[in-house]
């Protein structure tokens, strides 16, 4: 069976809902050695597995919220409508990366955001979904994330006002 549907992957893929960043997700891979926390940086508040990753689908009425991690976060494209990872680096700078299978128009399947860079995703066309992949390393725990409140983003940020009202909550 071919699957065309957002909940036709959510279903086969048992994704349940991603709090406070939105979407779905289910961590598929957990490594089962870890890394003492006196070998990792001091930002990391104890041990951490080598490396996790999850699957992660998006729809078009959804969006990912701004939020930063204490590491490297690297999005595959799978399936679906091109995906908008939208970036604001550590100096202040706004880039948007497309992830897709339309080369020429720019999309890549794979892009990594570096560690403390705020970042959110948006689905390209309506009513579809973008499903991707997102690895980590060391491994994610919900401790390293942070989702910075929108007036906090929108005081540090003023620039970038319109794309932080789009991808926030509060």
């Amino acid at each position: 069976m071919m699957y065309q549907t957002a909940q036709q992957w959510i279903d086969a893929l048992k994704m349940v809902p991603l709090p406070e960043e939105g979407g779905w997700y289910n961590e598929v891979y957990r490594s089962d050695e870890t890394i003492k926390a006196a070998a990792l940086p001091a930002r990391f508040a104890g041990d951490r597995c080598f490396a996790t990753s999850i699957y992660y689908l998006l729809k078009s009425d959804e969006f990912s919220a701004f939020h930063r991690i204490q590491q490297e976060e690297i999005w595959h494209f799978y399936e679906g409508s091109p995906l908008l990872v939208h970036e604001i680096d550590l100096a202040g700078n706004y880039t948007v990366h497309r992830l897709g299978r339309d080369f020429e128009a720019g999309e890549r399947f794979q892009v990594t955001i570096p560690r403390g860079h705020l970042f959110a995703s948006s689905v390209v066309e309506p009513n579809t979904f973008s499903l991707v992949a997102c690895s980590v390393s060391p491994g994610f725990e919900f401790i390293d994330f942070e989702a910075p409140k929108r007036q906090v983003l929108l005081d540090t940020y003023p620039q970038h006002a319109k794309i932080i009202q789009q991808l926030t909550r509060d």
